[in-house]
């Protein structure tokens, strides 16, 4: 199981405000009024507004806890040590559809919720609501029917506003389901691999393939970008794009090193490699792109870990000089 994170992006305070009053007063046209109108009001609405908002096409059922009011010691100012403020929890959790008989026990209670914060907020203490709010996500999300989480986290006593912070964290996909030898479907956990340019250049790169395959399992390999000046498009959607492509013209130029590395792009085709034991080289511009909870950074190691918790993978294997956000839930191994 892992997490994923979807950053807010629209501008808080008077910035965001003067914004939206440009946007209404100006000559745009109507759906490009509308899409950035709703944009801004979603930044600002309650969790459970942006969980509907963002929701895939086969929606989960949520469960909600509201204006939830703590006394806590927390924040990195001097003025905050040794004295208790008032931090106020918002905290929608998307959970399995399934029949519950209106069986208490079927359920994710709405306790698991207020005791993960009151779990979190026992153990140290914290200087940001960042920490204390993904470390309250991964609690809930230890839970069998928790899905998705958005937790919003704000201190009430420092100004006249409210300060605050609001994450949001997936579990790990279903896995790749195939026929075991006496015929029943299993499921199947594949080892993701990240292979730096030195190591996909190197004379040594076959013997780590054989290595690879030796462990029993299936194999996904993912690379970084080429070496050399990468193009920059100075626009932030395009250079997504750039990006990708980037990425996948290594994957195409590991394949060509190697008769068994086969370039995959798209979930289907990830399954399919998977069931018939095929090492598979992974273009992400696909699953990327098209993702409704997409990976949490931009930079190639992070798009691969987003795949294992996506797959989820028996573990990560990880060549070269990369750092990954700490918090996985898919095992990390340092080549």
């Amino acid at each position: 199981m892992g997490r994923t994170c979807l950053p807010l992006e629209m501008p808080f305070g008077k910035e965001g405000r003067g914004r939206e009053a440009v946007i209404l007063s100006s000559g745009l046209l109507g759906g490009q009024c509308k899409t950035m109108t709703t944009d801004i009001r979603l930044a600002f609405a309650h969790p459970e507004e942006r969980a509907i908002a963002s929701a895939s096409a086969n929606p989960c059922d949520r469960i909600s806890l509201r204006d939830h009011i703590v006394e806590v010691e927390i924040g990195a100012f001097q003025q905050e040590r040794g004295t208790l403020q008032r931090v106020q929890f918002n905290v929608v959790v998307e959970v399995c559809s399934q029949p519950l008989d209106d069986d208490v026990d079927k359920i994710l209670s709405y306790d698991r919720i207020t005791e993960s914060i009151a779990a979190e907020l026992s153990v140290e203490r914290l200087n940001l609501l960042e920490t204390l709010a993904s470390r309250i996500a991964e609690r809930i999300l230890a839970e069998p029917q928790a899905m998705r989480v958005f937790v919003r986290v704000e201190k009430l006593d420092r100004g006249s506003g409210k300060l605050g912070v609001e994450i949001v964290r997936s579990c790990a996909k279903a896995p790749v389901e195939a026929l075991a030898q006496d015929g029943n479907e299993q499921s199947v956990h594949p080892l993701v691999v990240f292979l730096s340019n030195e190591i996909i250049d190197s004379t040594g790169l076959s013997a780590r393939l054989d290595g690879l395959q030796a462990r029993g399992m299936p194999v996904i390999l993912t690379v970084g970008f080429p070496d050399g000046p990468r193009l920059v498009t100075g626009h932030k959607s395009t250079q997504r794009r750039v990006d990708l492509l980037a990425i996948e013209q290594n994957a195409w130029r590991l394949a060509a090193k190697d008769d068994r590395c086969l370039v995959v792009a798209t979930r289907t085709e990830i399954d399919w490699a998977i069931k018939r034991g095929q090492m598979i080289v992974w273009a992400p511009s696909k699953l990327v792109l098209d993702a409704v909870d997409g990976p949490q950074g931009r930079e190639p190691v992070i798009l691969a870990l987003w795949l294992a918790e996506m797959m989820s993978a028996s573990g990560m294997v990880v060549h070269g000089d990369v750092s990954l956000p700490v918090g996985s839930r898919v095992p990390v191994e340092w080549v």
